[in-house]
């Protein structure tokens, strides 16, 4: 069975439009780019033309010739006579092009030609374009994919449009969720968090009705991220990458959760793992949170270089990286004590990264005055707290009331409860997430 992903609507626009250029499709491995490009393809097309550069490597020379459209053609039907070309009515998807990202060189040549619509996808593409001879400029449009978002899991288990939205609307008029809304989504939210977006892992619970063999498929795909440094990583002590991927739980886990070299190896120093979390972000593995100087915009040009926080981009990997009782002491006990705070602070970074904000955050030094993560809309700067008890924020308040950051008028605190309003603090249930970016665009927009 196809889960309806984000991913659909896009390619359906990018068809649709008579410009359209070539396209890339980056992410992670095993998210579920060849799957939805695949079924874009058989259900848009007439002829479909695939080329897996793993599994057929017979199709590793077809550039020998050049990048001109005639000569990859002429080269890919030597080697399988079968397969055909119609101008007009033809797709041609080459997936895992790590393995080949030279490939990405001919689309210029495809873009010009115009018979042809080409989809290119593979993960770590980030490290290699930088092998890449031309990279096409001009020529192609890139579109990153993620594991499935909460929504995405909605329309899994499901929910249709109009249930999910109601979960905005409540945002947007500032109406709390009855008893009965409440229990649904945080058991759906709870769910999520132990299960992740990546589809295998979604597929195996939905069609069995149990999280019985989910933990495995996890555990797998850590260890496929970690086979992909020691395939991959040049020029790099792979040892080091991986030790640092490996470390992002336990550093989430402290209180400071600055990423603290010293936390993997005693003595160590930044300059020895150079390039390592460049890696690992560059692959999709992980999530970098950048420290503001201040809290103030621009974002980008106002971040320190040597203070971030490290995140996975799935939730449910994050879960499946604790002991094996983790995921039933989320799901059934609710309770992962100390570290159920940066369970949810990375899942609502997660949720913006798919959302398409950018992660930031603030801590002042010799100070309490600290905030989790900044979004920005065309008119404020927004502080958004995870707050996994029911303590005070302090911080957030001060960040509002305070009159030197004049880009700060209200913030938003997301949490185990339900909507509120009070004192410039919008309060949301965790599982509001997912739609933070369209709450605020739909708040600028009365403004």
């Amino acid at each position: 069975m196809y889960y309806k992903r984000k991913i659909d609507n896009f390619l359906e626009n990018w068809k649709a439009d008579p410009a359209h250029k070539p396209l890339i499709v980056k992410g992670a491995r095993q998210i579920g780019k060849t799957e939805s490009i695949m079924h874009f393809a058989k259900e848009n097309y007439e002829n479909v033309v695939y080329i897996n550069f793993v599994l057929d490597i017979k199709f590793s020379n077809i550039i020998v010739d050049g990048y001109d459209v005639a000569s990859v053609i002429k080269n890919i039907t030597l080697v399988d006579p079968s397969i055909k070309f119609v101008p007009g009515k033809t797709i041609i998807i080459f997936d895992e092009i790590q393995e080949n990202p030279d490939v990405a060189t001919t689309l210029k040549s495809f873009k010009i030609d115009g018979n042809y619509d080409v989809i290119c996808s593979g993960y770590i593409l980030g490290i290699n374009y930088k092998k890449i001879h031309s990279n096409s400029v001009g020529a192609k449009t890139d579109y990153e994919m993620y594991s499935m978002d909460f929504e995405e899991f909605l329309w899994a288990k499901a929910y249709n449009k109009e249930q999910i939205d109601s979960i905005l609307n409540h945002m947007i008029d500032n109406k709390p969720f009855n008893d009965n809304e409440m229990k649904i989504f945080k058991d759906l939210f709870l769910e999520y968090c132990v299960l992740g977006g990546m589809p295998d892992v979604v597929k195996q619970y939905i069609e069995t009705g149990t999280f019985s063999g989910t933990l495995d498929i996890q555990n797998q795909i850590r260890l496929d991220y970690e086979e992909d440094v020691r395939k991959y990583a040049e020029g790099l002590d792979q040892t080091k990458i991986i030790s640092v991927y490996r470390s992002v739980p336990a550093q989430l886990a402290k209180e400071n959760k600055k990423f603290q070299f010293n936390k993997i190896e005693k003595n160590a120093r930044s300059r020895e793992y150079t390039g390592c979390i460049e890696w690992l972000v560059d692959a999709g593995v992980i999530m970098e949170c950048n420290c503001l100087q201040f809290p103030e915009l621009p974002l980008k040009g106002n971040i320190e270089e040597n203070k971030y926080k490290l995140y996975y981009p799935d939730t449910g990997l994050l879960v499946s990286s604790l002991d094996e009782e983790a995921q039933e002491d989320l799901r059934v006990n609710k309770n992962l004590g100390v570290y159920k705070g940066a369970l949810y602070e990375n899942f609502v970074a997660e949720a913006f990264v798919k959302q398409g904000l950018g992660l930031f955050y603030y801590k002042k030094e010799n100070s309490s005055l600290e905030e989790d993560f900044f979004v920005r809309t065309q008119k404020n700067l927004v502080p958004v707290e995870v707050k996994a008890g029911d303590a005070k924020s302090r911080s957030l308040s001060s960040l509002i009331k305070n009159k030197n950051y004049s880009d700060i008028s209200y913030g938003i605190k997301l949490g185990d409860f339900n909507v509120g309003h009070a004192n410039d603090i919008y309060t949301f249930p965790y599982f509001c997430a997912f739609k933070v970016k369209e709450y605020l665009k739909n708040k600028d927009s009365k403004k």
